[in-house]
């Protein structure tokens, strides 16, 4: 099958983000407009302390109305390299450094309509290093017990997408602990 993008604009600059509209020939010839989200790209991380209890953050997201439990995560700045970002995010979000981090997955968030493509890495060796974190985010740090995190999501108790997948590619590397 062939795609064909004949144009794009972008119709919106954002703070994290841009929104551009393509005009894209459609392997059958028609030609549609698509709304696509350009986003940097991001991290999640699933830290891990020494005694196998996984830290995550709770905050008020506006667009789903709610405070949810996720794992700490962040946008890359431009010109940041992915593993840079995930030791930053960490600091900032937690108020831990990493001595150790390992790349354990990669997906797209939304590919229906966004380029956002997300770098989810395993935190390990944690001590104390907090940064200045972000103007507005009001974050409060939790841990729990491994095992009580997978609980939770595989009971349907953690909304968010991405901490789920997260988790899941996780597993087979907290077992070890």
């Amino acid at each position: 099958m062939t795609f064909q993008k004949i144009s794009s604009s972008r119709i919106y600059r954002g703070r994290v983000f841009d929104l551009h509209q393509d005009e894209v020939r459609l392997p059958n010839g028609r030609v549609v407009q698509l709304d696509i989200v350009q986003h940097p790209g991001a991290v999640v991380l699933v830290p891990v302390d020494a005694q196998g209890n996984i830290w995550f953050v709770r905050q008020y997201r506006h667009a789903a109305g709610t405070e949810m439990l996720e794992l700490p995560a962040g946008t890359m700045e431009r010109g940041e390299d992915i593993e840079s970002c995930a030791y930053r995010e960490l600091r900032e979000e937690i108020g831990m450094a990493a001595g150790e981090v390992l790349k354990i997955g990669e997906f797209f968030m939304a590919p229906g309509y966004s380029t956002e493509y997300v770098y989810i890495y395993l935190a390990t060796s944690l001590q104390p290093a907090p940064l200045p974190g972000d103007d507005d985010e009001f974050i409060h740090v939790e841990r729990m017990a491994a095992g009580e995190a997978f609980e939770l999501a595989e009971k349907g108790q953690i909304p968010d997408a991405k901490t789920v997948a997260a988790l899941s590619l996780a597993r087979p590397h907290i077992q070890r602990f």
